[in-house]
């Protein structure tokens, strides 16, 4: 199974209101492990970022002046998403805005599920969690997963972080390299200790006649229901075991 846990950092709130993305992360995983294959790129919105959204991300229009459009990009971003399910915290806002960019396009997908499936990460952690805070950094505390480089927003970082967060919601955490690797698996050295059982005597305490009788009557039940003799009856030796006592 191959996901893309991803993450979009915008110009504002709504697209509708003219809203732009101005960067995409996403870390690919196979079999819910993590590849060394990443996409980030920053991307020129063509208009100014809103002041409350600089204060998230603190990416602002000088440094994305000279930066790639959403055009100049989307083929190569599409390429890497296709046939993926996309992994996503608050889905809703990251689709909405992607579809409003793809609409934006001559050639291009109406929207981000005619090549990918979708899940959304916030809806999946509202049924695990009800009642409880789920942000990302909620949900990094409550896994005991580092996010402390998260001073601000931004799109990979997040998408590493949700990467975790995701794999430790779904039944298993894979620690995640800077360089979007899974790191190597630790080999734990097991140590045996003995136990000195030599001042140690148990009393054996053997069955008497009528635990035997029924124990009998029931191996008796067991070989008619099965229309078979107990396997240890049809062999040559009949002896008892030898009981030890320890």
């Amino acid at each position: 199974m191959r996901q893309v846990v991803l993450d979009t950092e915008t110009t504002g709130l709504e697209p509708a209101a003219g809203h732009r993305i101005i960067e995409i992360g996403g870390i690919e995983l196979v079999n819910r492990r993590p590849t060394r294959k990443t996409f980030h790129r920053y991307i020129n919105p063509e208009r100014a970022v809103d002041r409350g959204a600089l204060e998230v991300h603190g990416i602002d229009n000088d440094f994305l002046e000279n930066k790639p459009l959403f055009a100049d990009i989307a083929s190569e971003f599409l390429d890497f998403v296709d046939g993926a399910e996309l992994v996503i915290h608050n889905a809703e806002f990251d689709v909405a805005f992607l579809n409003h960019e793809l609409a934006r396009l001559a050639d291009a997908p109406a929207g981000i599920r005619e090549r990918c499936g979708v899940l959304d990460t916030l809806a999946l952690a509202r049924r695990l969690h009800p009642g409880q805070r789920n942000s990302l950094d909620a949900l990094a505390k409550r896994y005991d997963i580092d996010n402390s480089g998260r001073e601000l927003h931004g799109a990979l970082l997040d998408a590493r972080i949700l990467a975790e967060v995701y794999l430790a919601m779904t039944g298993g955490q894979a620690s995640l390299s800077l360089e979007g690797q899974a790191d190597v698996a630790q080999t734990t050295e097991l140590s045996v200790e003995r136990i000195d059982r030599s001042g140690l005597r148990l009393r054996v305490r053997s069955a008497d006649a009528a635990e035997l009788s029924a124990h009998a009557a029931m191996l008796a039940r067991i070989a008619e229901q099965a229309g078979a003799m107990m396997q240890w009856e049809q062999g040559e030796n009949n002896e008892e075991p030898a009981t030890d006592t320890y």
